[in-house]
């Protein structure tokens, strides 16, 4: 098992997710959290968009991992959504983005942030988990493909079939 699937509950992923901005994938996101969780969708879109200010946290290749700190949250928590079109996100090679891990961690930024981002990053920079990833079927597909990646020997990391 793998840092993110550890914070990713089945509920928060979804597939097909129709938006037409970053503006309404933060709502969407809002909303999620606070259907699954119980976290005040203003809180999530609020914490969400700060950070996005500060620079775009579009990591090219169709891929964003939009992250905000949450006063009062104990333990990080993910959601993974797959947009049905992709939108603009200010990434670094300009392209819209179609994958979407967002991250909110607690107030007090501790080394397993950091380290949950940098394997976000690690999962994202294969191809073939993205490409495999937009070809998932639906989100338990999605689901168990986060959830069963991991490292092999070389120090790349698979999703296991």
């Amino acid at each position: 098992m793998n840092l993110v699937a550890n914070l990713l509950p089945p509920p928060n992923v979804e597939v097909d997710v129709a938006v037409s901005s970053k503006k309404r994938l933060f709502e969407h996101l809002g909303l999620l959290f606070e259907n699954n969780q119980g976290i005040a969708s203003s809180i999530v879109f609020d914490c969400l968009f700060v950070r996005e200010r500060l620079g775009s946290t579009g990591l090219g290749h169709g891929i964003a991992i939009p992250h905000g700190r949450v006063k009062g949250l104990k333990e990080a928590l993910g959601a993974m959504v797959r947009l049905a079109s992709p939108v603009p996100f200010d990434a670094p090679d300009s392209k819209p983005v179609t994958l979407v891990f967002a991250l909110l961690v607690p107030e007090q930024t501790t080394e397993r942030h950091l380290q949950i981002l940098s394997e976000l990053a690690q999962m994202f920079s294969d191809r073939e988990m993205r490409d495999t990833f937009l070809a998932a079927e639906d989100a338990a597909t999605l689901h168990r493909l986060i959830s069963t990646w991991h490292p092999d020997a070389s120090g790349q990391r698979h999703a296991v079939a």
